[in-house]
């Protein structure tokens, strides 16, 4: 009975939306610039990669290395099940890089870095794929996010 008296009302939930926290991400939204091309690749599809034989068949596509992580990228096949204009994605974290807590955080980061990256500067027709490596000091957002696009414009290159 004192689970039910824990839980917060439904009007009183609906009733405090953070009206706030929603102006301010307009307002950031407001403040990037945007152009014609931006929104147009922004519509891309972007799948997740679950099964372990697509991540064996991108550990055979080109690579780019950085002290962070390692950026693999694979062309699939003409024939394969997922449409040729489809970008993928796939992180992979061992045990190697820390506890639990560290390898979700990296995951967490990685997923950030590929959502904000992908729809922009992503190849159609590949399968991309983070790899995390222990650095001895864990780099901001923004070096990360550098990193991941001249590692996707060398790969661009690369597979060409």
């Amino acid at each position: 009975m004192a689970a039910k008296s824990s839980l917060p009302k439904p009007e009183s939930a609906a009733g405090a939306s953070p009206v706030g926290a929603y102006s301010s991400i307009d307002q950031l939204d407001a403040k990037e610039p945007s152009s014609d091309s931006a929104s147009a690749d922004s519509n891309r599809t972007i799948e997740v990669i679950r099964k372990r034989a697509d991540f064996l068949a991108a550990n055979r596509g080109k690579r780019f290395v950085t002290p962070n992580f390692v950026l693999l990228a694979h062309r699939r096949r003409s024939d394969h099940a997922i449409p040729a204009e489809t970008i993928r994605r796939g992180i992979t974290v061992t045990k190697k890089i820390g506890n639990a807590v560290a390898r979700n955080r990296m995951k967490r980061r990685f997923r950030a870095l590929l959502t904000a990256t992908l729809p922009n500067d992503g190849i159609e027709g590949v399968d991309h794929v983070m790899i995390g490596r222990k650095a001895n000091k864990e780099a901001d957002f923004a070096t990360m996010k550098a990193e991941l696009q001249k590692g996707l414009k060398y790969l661009a290159k690369k597979l060409g």
